[in-house]
């Protein structure tokens, strides 16, 4: 194999607001390993909030250069043993896993589904994320679109604007990036129009949800109050969702094994993303009929996309058919 990578800045379409800051682009690093000429491809990207830094990818990946170069063809999950053995954080771990996945694919030409044995049909559209502005102008933004579902992002709790957005004849999610207080939280479950929302997520800071009730109105989401499946029992009393994504987890193969431990402990899943390009949307979309939210609107937040792949149209998820995870560059 040979292992390259290339640095991107991602433009975002407009300036993206949450309650971490506000945002004109995302730079990605776009990992590549091919054999015999085939490449597949693996994307993350730095995140300040989660001290990610583009530097830091940079430097780690070209520290295993050798290593994962001197490496036979395996089996994707044989793969990801070896690259989880190097300590390189989630984000690099996702990137290097879901190019394997896609370069194995189109080595044995087979899909991802094909090789996990499931069926790639699904009914659940993504939403769109709608970042932190005034109430009427978010409201204004939900009605012009032609998506049917939507995410909005707020800092902090407004009542008012609660109220305003859970009357609107649309499916909508309220994503408040940690920024709520425990008192906020004991409001909103306890409101019956709470239920209108098709999930809350991540109220609090992490490890805050002690404060939280699964079984009031709200559908409280984990997201990085859940990073894997080790600490899934412990979020059951408070959280009845939870948000997998491939960077914070470390790829599609332990995001397999996340679901089904979710699964089975009857927790509801939702397929989330980053701003990315198509390439990490394509390895997020391909576990849409696993779950049932999916938030994979990075790819149509930025106006450079650099891949062809799965796509998602007005919210309507397109998994792509082709071997691996069926991503090109354009």
């Amino acid at each position: 194999m040979q292992l390259s990578w290339q640095k991107v800045k991602l433009q975002l379409k407009e300036t993206f607001s949450i309650s971490y800051g506000s945002y004109s682009y995302r730079e990605a690093l776009i990992v590549t390993l091919s054999y015999k000429n085939i490449i597949g491809y693996g994307e993350c990207t730095a995140i300040d909030y989660y001290g990610i830094k583009i530097d830091d990818l940079e430097r780690k990946i070209s520290s295993i250069k050798n290593l994962i170069e001197n490496q036979q063809i395996l089996y994707p999950t044989e793969f990801y043993k070896i690259i989880l053995g190097l300590n390189l954080g989630t984000f690099l771990t996702s990137a290097l896993d879901c190019a394997y996945w896609d370069l194995f694919g189109k080595l044995e030409s087979k899909s991802f589904v094909e090789l996990n044995n499931f069926n790639s049909f699904t009914h659940i559209e993504s939403s769109l994320t709608i970042s932190v502005a005034n109430v009427e102008e978010q409201i204004k933004k939900i009605e012009n679109s032609s998506w049917n579902k939507f995410k909005v992002k707020c800092k902090g709790l407004d009542k008012v604007a609660i109220e305003k957005l859970s009357n609107l004849p649309y499916s909508i999610a309220i994503d408040s990036n940690a920024s709520f207080t425990a008192e906020d939280c004991n409001w909103i479950e306890n409101q019956e129009f709470s239920k209108n929302f098709s999930y809350w997520e991540q109220p609090m800071k992490p490890s805050h949800y002690e404060h939280l009730s699964r079984n009031k109105f709200a559908n409280w989401m984990a997201d990085e109050d859940c990073q894997s499946q080790i600490n899934l029992r412990s979020l059951q009393p408070y959280y009845e969702s939870i948000n997998v994504k491939l960077v914070k987890c470390g790829g599609l193969t332990p995001a397999l094994e996340l679901i089904s431990a979710a699964r089975a402990l009857g927790f509801k899943i939702m397929i989330g993303c980053m701003t990315e390009s198509t390439i990490g949307i394509s390895a997020g979309a391909i576990l849409a009929p696993l779950v049932d939210y999916a938030d994979l609107d990075g790819a149509n937040l930025i106006s450079n996309d650099i891949a062809n792949g799965s796509r998602i149209i007005n919210g309507k998820i397109e998994i792509s058919q082709l071997p691996g995870l069926g991503i090109s560059i354009k």
